[in-house]
């Protein structure tokens, strides 16, 4: 590949330049920065570049920086002229100044605040750190690559966005008019190893007891809504559970953003689309909900319950689908049946408040409450049961739960899990499954500190 193919040629510089300063200040050398990052842009052909190989495309790009750094004149040490290097490296072929951070297992969100401010997630803390972008414009280039990437778009008349990086990380973006202050973006980013069920009992978000109850739950294909906040980990555990169905069983995935990862060998993974240019050919949940029950599912997992896609999700769990398995944005149980109730309401259907609860009642076997605390932490905070109906409300009972007990000097949260003693009435389903669940499972506390 010749140098012209990446490169629009330039004149070098004119012998003779200016002498020798010191060593630029951190201010003058991310003015450099900018100004070589500028130029490099202007002299590179991009579209040339996107199809070259990296290592000879990486050859020419130091090349042509070389010959900007002479133009600019300004001294820079190996140490400062490698890591300019890297970072118009990944301006170039990543995400610019996110790259970094994307490396960095420990980073599990990334929060793009206007081009000057960007906020990360540790350990369930979130942080600022001194990543920056150039300008506004410097960000629109960054996402403008993200979500061309999955053949989405970002402009004017469509200023929000939802993307995936390579890597399964959730990519959120909105832009002006919308965006006051210039352009926002969220990355929810996944861990390349994902958690599996020791982990969870590990890292105390729950039990032991709590996790074989779930498990036998899923087996003896129990319907189970996971209701919880943002970034309370519902989708992990989503992922958890879906790991107890069997490998012989078709599961359907349903999804706005492909975030689930099943490792059963027959699932088949759908995902919403979202409307052209002309504002057509949207393909909403409720759409594909309805197309899962014509491809012969044995369980259908749906990332996330968002509108009148609910009452589908319903019919299927009351209609042979039993062991589905979906998500809802709730703080409390009885909160997820209020918000579900509210969502097949949004359907404009004209069915009484009685027969939806009725399905519900019918339809969901559990409900499990996924709490993220004060200090990070994420734990299933209760695990109830829907025993029926009593007049026109539906009955829970809680089998076990999290009890918050205070917050030590340093933030951490202490309490404890506990065991109601209540015996779920779903023992008997379990137990005609072949499933036998000892009697002091229901009973006990376990401390947290």
């Amino acid at each position: 590949m010749a140098s012209t193919t990446l490169a629009i040629p330039s004149q070098r510089p004119a012998p003779g330049g200016p002498p020798p300063r010191p060593q630029a200040p951190r201010q003058e050398y991310l003015a450099l920065k900018a100004n070589v990052h500028r130029k490099l842009l202007n002299r590179l052909n991009l579209e040339a570049l996107a199809q070259a190989d990296r290592t000879r495309a990486e050859s020419e790009i130091r090349t042509l920086l070389g010959e900007l750094l002479a133009e600019e004149g300004t001294p820079l040490s190996l140490g400062e002229r490698e890591g300019l290097f890297g970072e118009l490296l990944d301006d170039v072929f990543g995400l610019g100044p996110l790259e970094p951070l994307l490396r960095d297992p420990s980073v599990s969100d990334i929060l793009v605040n206007t081009f000057k401010h960007v906020f990360v997630e540790r350990q369930g803390q979130l942080e600022r750190v001194t990543t920056t972008f150039q300008d506004d414009r410097h960000l629109m280039r960054v996402i403008d690559r993200i979500v061309s990437g999955v053949g989405r778009r970002v402009d004017d008349s469509s200023p929000m966005v939802d993307a995936r990086l390579p890597d399964g990380s959730r990519v959120n973006a909105i832009i002006p008019p919308l965006a006051v202050d210039g352009p926002l973006m969220s990355i929810r980013r996944f861990p390349a190893e994902r958690l599996k069920a020791d982990d969870l009992v590990t890292l105390r978000a729950l039990t032991r007891p709590m996790l074989d109850f779930l498990s036998h739950a899923v087996r003896a294909r129990l319907n189970c809504l996971i209701s919880g906040g943002t970034g309370a980990g519902k989708t992990t555990l989503l992922n958890v559970l879906s790991g107890y169905i069997s490998e012989r069983e078709r599961i359907v995935t349903i999804e706005d953003a492909a975030e689930l990862q099943l490792n059963q060998e027959h699932v088949v993974r759908l995902e919403t689309r979202p409307p052209n240019v002309e504002g057509k050919g949207a393909i909403r949940q409720r759409q594909l909900m309805v197309n899962a029950l014509r491809m012969r599912p044995d369980r259908i997992v749906v990332g996330e319950v968002r509108s009148e896609e609910a009452l589908d999700m319903l019919q299927a769990m009351n209609t042979g689908h039993d062991g589905s398995l979906t998500t809802v944005h709730a703080n409390t149980p009885r909160d997820a049946l209020a918000r579900i109730e509210t969502m097949i309401a949004m359907g404009a259907t004209n069915l009484p408040e009685r027969a939806m609860r009725q399905q519900m009642s019918s339809a969901i076997q559990l409900v499990i409450q996924q709490t993220r605390l004060s200090d990070g932490s994420r734990k299933v905070t209760s695990i109830s049961e829907i025993t029926g109906m009593e007049g026109d409300v539906i009955t829970m009972q809680e089998i076990f739960l999290f009890e918050k007990m205070g917050v030590t000097q340093d933030g951490k949260v202490v309490g404890r899990f506990r065991a109601t003693g209540v015996r779920p009435k779903v023992c008997e389903r379990l137990k005609a499954s072949g499933i036998h669940l000892p009697a002091d499972m229901f009973e006990g506390v376990t401390e947290v500190r």
